[in-house]
């Protein structure tokens, strides 16, 4: 697929996405992600609709954007559904529960955010979600990208 290739071609950044508390957290790697700036800021998401967390985004549902590095690449692969996570995909890594959602404690960059809108069509394979955001943490640490279906 000419489409495939191209965006295999189109490096990008690596984030996990994740909302709720307790058992109900869930999470989804995600590349296909947009940060807009304004005032607010906007992340817009192109989520799987079939996945947990398209299904349970809706409008005003909190949630936070980890931006992955260096390191990150097995969580990647466990949030992506690509590797195994006996206890489920929380057990890798270090989480701390906020008012948003779960927060990757090591993460290079973090966004606190508030979904906005979700399309009701779908583009593509994905369905559009956005988020304003309330808040932001960074750190120096380069971030973790995927190109070519490689992490690096």
């Amino acid at each position: 697929m000419p489409v495939r290739r191209l965006r295999g071609r189109w490096p990008t950044g690596v984030a996990v996405v994740t909302t709720g508390e307790g058992r109900g957290r869930v999470g989804l790697t995600v590349s296909s992600l947009l940060v807009v700036d304004g005032d607010p800021g906007v992340i817009v998401m192109m989520l799987d609709p079939l996945s947990d967390l398209a299904e349970t985004l809706e409008v005003g549902t909190p949630c936070v954007v980890n931006v992955l590095g260096g390191g990150h690449d097995r969580l990647a692969e466990v949030f992506a559904g690509a590797g195994p996570a006996p206890g489920g995909p929380f057990t890798v890594g270090e989480w701390a529960a906020t008012e948003h959602g779960p927060a990757l404690v090591d993460a290079v960059a973090r966004a606190s955010c508030r979904v906005s809108d979700v399309a009701t069509t779908e583009t593509g394979w994905s369905v559009r979600h956005e988020a304003t955001i309330e808040t932001v943490e960074v750190t120096d640490r380069p971030a973790l990208r995927h190109e070519r279906g490689r992490l690096s």
